[in-house]
């Protein structure tokens, strides 16, 4: 398997007989350059979105035309996204599963918010959310947006993830010494790679002390459109 990120919170995760698209954010997106644009969509299957704001979603539609790519996310954000074009995948809910080729993606909660602008407004897109990705023997838990909760108790021992893809970056979501917590609290990890940092001054630049924080973890800084090989 190969996790490769897009910058930000976004990902290409090739897993199985599957290359599925998390919240890709291109355009604007401060650490993706113009010429990685199609590497970074191409021979996308599926595209998951964890929640509604705009460096998650702005990209969507047109990544699904472009591709082909189905386009799977909670309820009310997924209903929305298939009103805009995108082509039509699951409209699940929290606690459900779809099986995507030889993986299985479930949708689980986070703790952040969830909306769109629509004709100059904010729109509610129903809960945020997190994925567990069950494929080729390993478990991975893609965060999403969110602060430390107790629903990680139950996800960590449910799912077993081995594999923690968490949002560490302060300001919007937990920072790195936040995350080592939880991810200490909580899971079980053998690898964590962080994510939504380094994007903008206001968040954080480096891991190190998420490093510091997850002793004997294998905590791997990402670089974009470089794949980490599981």
């Amino acid at each position: 398997m190969n996790i490769i990120w897009l910058g930000h919170g976004s990902f290409r995760i090739e897993i199985g007989d599957q290359v599925l698209l998390v919240d890709p954010w291109l355009n604007g997106n401060p650490m993706m350059e113009d010429q990685d644009h199609a590497a970074a969509i191409q021979d996308a299957s599926h595209i998951l979105v964890t929640h509604g704001h705009f460096d998650h979603t702005v990209d969507i539609v047109q990544i699904s035309k472009d591709t082909g790519a189905p386009v799977s996310a909670i309820y009310e954000l997924a209903g929305h996204l298939h009103g805009q074009g995108a082509v039509e995948g699951h409209a699940f809910n929290l606690g459900g599963t779809i099986t995507l080729g030889d993986v299985e993606v479930h949708m689980v909660p986070a703790a952040h918010s969830s909306s769109i602008e629509r004709d100059g407004k904010s729109a509610y897109m129903g809960r945020e959310t997190g994925f567990i990705l069950k494929g080729e023997g390993r478990s991975i838990y893609l965060s999403g947006d969110t602060a430390p909760m107790a629903d990680m108790a139950w996800i960590a021992e449910y799912y077993l993830p081995d594999v923690g893809i968490l949002s560490a970056g302060g300001y919007y979501t937990m920072d790195m010494k936040l995350a080592a917590f939880a991810a200490r609290k909580y899971f079980d990890f053998k690898t964590v790679i962080p994510c939504h940092y380094r994007t903008f001054p206001a968040l954080e630049q480096s891991a190190e002390l998420l490093s510091a924080g997850l002793p004997g973890v294998e905590v791997i800084e990402p670089e974009v459109m470089q794949p980490i090989a599981l």
